[in-house]
């Protein structure tokens, strides 16, 4: 596990600037990467240079979506060079070097230099999306030279505009978040041919999704209401443009639009034609069949009554010419409007429900036979289709049902970044391929994850690589929410689908490096990079808006029990609360330190995609950790109670005003009721209703002001002075047992004051080797006093110490359990009654492993990639005898592969290993999405014990084997009787030996 950085050694990443590479390997502190710099050189093309800027040429008779990207890079070249540039169509400047942009085969710019012999187009024509940025000399009559940029179909060429942008520095976030353009006086591009290739994967897009209170509160605000009648909530053209420019930035190509209330066609005439005019293709959601958003239906549909003459019903069965002649409607606005798009086949319940008709093969089945008749009438049967597997939808798969050849399958994850089915490799090839639809938010069970990114990119990175590798590549989705909020996560999504060679495992910092530096530089992308990296892993432990709900298993009525006024963390063992918010408090005041580095100008970005999401997420974690204390010092009695609600409601002004910054003050005032996604306040349900276990704080479908909830609790603190003890532990009489191996953080005890006036106070041990700090003194509110064992003087095996408290007239006496083993450890030792083993802390290792960095909530993790009788081996000393319960903890993964469950083997010494089926054993179903599911994908985490007999005390081996290549180990948890509640799990345990 690679350390956090130190506060004092924050600014070190800061004062090296790396110095990018030229295309002929000389270093250069300005050159910008790949095919452009800002040095003159031999055969080097002036883009910019004294101030001129080279004009650009486009074909009147190209596509519509490469002449307005004209546009675009005019726009851009002007932001870094503070010189417009001419945009010419067709006509070349005389006595210039243009820049020539345009499509094989539609630009007869393009297409002449080519007759001519001047630009090569191999391995460019007839491929899908591929550019071709080189200099060309001489390319047509009266021109000298001239950069072309060349593009094998609308996108290609597009995607090579904005390319030239980007390396110009134009971020693809300019506008989402306010990222300002360094200014450049010079720029050249280099000799040679460059391209970034055709992508990997066809259809690549995102999906905004669950956008209200953000998007559906900030947009029609800043672009003006729906166009539609009665509907002044839904997105405008001027909307969609400014999210299909950040698409084609991103290199995207696909978008599912807005659903919520929401209805692309309708609430602007003009969506679709602007969608076409960008050269975006459009999709529907899973639920949302034949190109027609479901609002489409919900809108007209009332009373018993559709335009269709039906009743009403979103019904196959029992509405079915009213459905079927709603679905043909928008096959023929798609064919009479010629919008590119991908049609969703299929069927599912109004409102992302399954359907009410039932889930028989046989009704699936005719539904798709019918949406492909239709397409066949409205000539569409050759337009590219797909049935998403989302949900319950993916029994159909499962009971053997398989729609046309043609039709791509998209498998789904279980909205928390799981992925549920992969192709199975021994079945034929699909014409239509297989497509993935992913997540980065989710509103739904357990509860929703919708106010900043909490992706780990280590985690998304694997689930992506195996899609990928397993053959999923014709279509990418990912539901991003707003957009804004994911564009880390989103970023590399798409970056991964057009290259998942070109970011390796290993190349995830340098990816992440790339990102903070195109949108801040390089001299600070390395620290920005790092405190983004560090970011994302605290956060993926568990999502912010689950900070008050603690899920345990009742073994009596074999429940999953949820405490929707608990914390996960534990705030009496292991220290856990404390370690956890320290750690966050670390983090949020690294942002703090580079926030006064960064320049003034980047200040409005640099909230936006950096600070707000980790500053705001370490005031949480302060906030929950004085809350949760808050209440448990109530029911103690301690003094100290109220000053924990005035933490916890300072804690909760500082959240507001960072929300109300954001919605009044940044980027001067742009962002207006942006920030109103409320996360505190979940699990109300006297406040807001029955949904309120797994919904945003909302009535009548509006989000409401956030809360903090549980409650805190104020108490009336008498004069008396009053002596109060509290244990680590949690134990009223009992401190957690010592040992000279223990890696658990010191035990404690804390002497509180119960009233308001001062006492003494002393703590006597009835050992001399017993230990306690500060001994005596005086209590205002609370002393803490450190309990430790000095083992040289300790006798061997089990002692009780009694320990005596005393002051303000009374006297408490606890016990102080110490055991000193006589045995010499090897391995991980037994302390506390369990043995803690992190992952890649193996002794031995056999067959193939691949490390995961910090894909687990406490490092990093470990997945097998085969060889004969693949294990990880874990020597560990034991006192314990009889039987033990082993729990392997590991990433909540799904049964994706063809094989029967998810598995893995475990055993002790020679014993035989005992194979556990994680989705039986755990019972969690993600079709369902029971209770067992929602505890593993909450957690993050899924737990397997068995139990093993040890037949004597010394040292063991814990082999863990590989069954199925899917499973990711995180630790191994050997619980000998003394585990304690916890969310990340005993401290990993003392090694001796290696």
């Amino acid at each position: 596990m690679r350390p956090f950085l130190a506060l004092a050694a924050l600014l070190l990443p800061l004062v090296a600037v790396p110095s990018a590479a030229s295309a002929h390997g000389r270093p250069g502190a300005d050159d910008l990467g790949g095919y452009v710099s800002t040095h003159p050189g031999p055969g080097r093309f002036p883009i910019a240079d004294r101030g001129r800027v080279a004009p650009i040429v486009v074909s009147a008779g190209d596509h519509a979506g490469v002449i307005r990207v004209a546009d675009d890079l005019q726009t851009d070249l002007e932001k870094v060079t503070g010189v417009r540039p001419a945009v010419g169509h067709d006509t070349l400047p005389a006595g210039r070097d243009p820049i020539i942009l345009g499509t094989v085969g539609k630009s007869p710019l393009i297409d002449r230099m080519v007759a001519a012999g001047r630009l090569d187009v191999r391995g460019l024509a007839g491929k899908w999306e591929t550019t071709v940025e080189q200099i060309v000399e001489h390319p047509l009559p009266g021109v000298r030279r001239a950069f072309v940029i060349a593009g094998s179909d609308q996108r290609g060429t597009i995607y090579g505009a904005y390319d030239l942008s980007k390396r110009i520095g134009i971020s693809p976030w300019h506008f989402w978040d306010d990222v300002p353009v360094r200014h450049r006086d010079a720029l050249y591009a280099l000799p040679g041919r460059h391209t970034q290739g055709t992508p990997a994967v066809k259809y690549r897009g995102f999906f905004i999704n669950d956008e209200n209170p953000a998007t559906g509160t900030w947009a029609p605000g800043y672009f003006g209401p729906g166009k539609a009648p009665g509907y002044p909530g839904g997105l405008n053209a001027a909307y969609y443009a400014r999210v299909f420019e950040a698409m084609l930035r991103l290199r995207a190509n696909y978008l599912w639009p807005a659903v919520w209330g929401r209805a692309f066609a309708e609430d602007d005439p003009q969506n679709h034609a602007t969608a076409s005019y960008y050269g975006v293709v459009m999709g529907t959601s899973h639920e949302a069949p034949m190109m027609r958003g479901i609002e489409e239906w919900n809108r007209h549909a009332k009373n018993g009554t559709d335009p269709y003459g039906g009743n009403g019903e979103w019904s196959f069965r029992r509405n079915s010419d009213a459905i079927k002649a709603y679905w043909r409607d928008g096959a023929e606005r798609m064919a009479r409007d010629k919008i590119e798009g991908v049609i969703t086949l299929g069927m599912r319940g109004n409102g992302d429900v399954s359907l009410p008709d039932g889930d028989g093969i046989d009704l699936m089945s005719s539904i798709i036979d019918t949406q492909r008749q239709i397409l066949r009438d409205t000539g569409l049967i050759g337009a590219p289709q797909v049935q998403t597997l989302y949900k319950e939808v993916q029994r159909y798969w499962d009971q053997g049902y398989r729609p046309p050849d043609d039709v791509t399958v998209v498998f789904c994850d279980d909205n928390w970044g799981n992925m549920r089915k992969f192709p199975d490799a021994s079945m034929p090839e699909r014409s239509g391929g297989y497509g993935m639809y992913y997540h980065f938010d989710y509103v739904g069970g357990g509860r929703n994850y919708k106010w900043v990114d909490t992706v780990n990119l280590t985690n998304t990175w694997e689930q992506l690589h195996r899609a990928y590798t397993s053959g999923i590549d014709r279509l990418w989705m990912v539901n991003v929410g707003d957009m804004k909020n994911e564009e880390e996560p989103l970023q590399f999504f798409l970056d991964y689908a057009w290259n998942p060679n070109a970011i390796p495992l290993h190349k995830l910092g340098e990816w992440e490096r790339q990102y903070a530096a195109q949108n801040f530089g390089p001299a600070l992308a390395p620290a920005i990079a790092d405190l983004l990296a560090d970011y994302g892993y605290l956060q993926s432990r568990r999502k912010p808006e689950l900070l008050n709900r603690r899920i345990t298993f009742n073994p009596t009525t074999n429940e999953i029990v949820y405490d929707d006024q608990g914390t996960p963390f534990s705030l009496t063992d292991y220290r856990e609360m404390d370690r956890v918010t320290a750690e966050w408090q670390v983090l949020g005041a690294r942002a703090d330190r580079l926030r006064r580095l960064v320049p003034a100008a980047w200040q409005d970005a640099f909230y936006q995609l950096v600070y707000y999401q980790v500053k705001g997420t370490a005031n949480l974690y302060a906030l929950r950790r004085a809350e949760f204390t808050n209440i448990l010092y109530a029911a103690q009695g301690r003094a100290s109670t109220n000053d924990l609600a005035d933490v916890a409601e300072a804690r909760f002004a500082e959240d507001q005003a960072m929300n109300d910054y954001y919605n009044t003050g940044l980027a001067g005032g742009k962002w207006k009721n942006w920030q109103l996604q409320p996360k505190i306040g979940y699990g109300n349900v006297e406040r807001y209703g029955p949904n309120a276990p797994w919904q945003q704080p909302e009535k009548d479908n509006v989000a409401l002001p956030d809360e903090i909830y549980p409650y805190l609790k104020r108490i009336e603190v008498p004069a008396a002075a009053g002596l109060g003890v509290a244990l680590d532990g949690g134990d009223a009489q009992v401190l957690p047992e010592f040992s000279p191996w223990q890696s658990q953080p010191q035990q404690y005890i804390d002497v509180f004051n119960k009233g308001t006036t001062p006492f003494a106070y002393r703590i006597t041990a009835g050992k001399p080797w017993v230990r306690v700090t500060p001994a005596a003194g005086r209590v205002g509110k609370e002393v803490r006093a450190t309990v430790r064992v000095d083992w040289s003087r300790a006798p061997a095996g089990t002692t009780s110490v009694p320990i005596t408290i005393s002051g303000a007239g009374e006297q408490v006496v606890v016990q102080a359990p110490v055991r000193k083993p006589a045995l010499r450890p090897s391995g991980f030792a037994e302390a506390n009654g369990y043995v803690s083993m992190l992952a890649p802390h193996y002794t031995r290792k056999v067959g193939q492993w691949q490390l995961l960095p910090r894909i687990a909530k406490t490092g990093d993790g470990l997945t097998p990639l085969g060889g004969d009788g693949a294990r990880l081996e874990y020597a560990m000393t034991l006192t314990t005898t009889g039987p033990v319960r082993v729990s392997a903890v590991l990433s909540p993964r799904n049964d994706t592969l063809p094989t029967p469950g998810l598995r893995y083997a475990i055993s002790v010494d020679d014993q035989a290993p005992q194979t556990v089926d994680i989705t039986a054993a755990t019972g969690a179903n993600a079709t369902t999405m029971n209770r067992q599911w929602e505890r593993n994908t909450s957690d993050n985490v899924n737990v397997t014990t068995t139990t093993h007999t040890i037949d004597r005390a010394g040292t063991h081996t814990l082999k863990f084997w590989m069954v199925d290549p899917t499973v990711i180990l995180q630790k191994l948890v050997v619980d000998t009787g003394g585990v304690k509640y916890s969310y990340l799990g005993p401290p990993e345990s003392r090694a001796y030996g290696r």
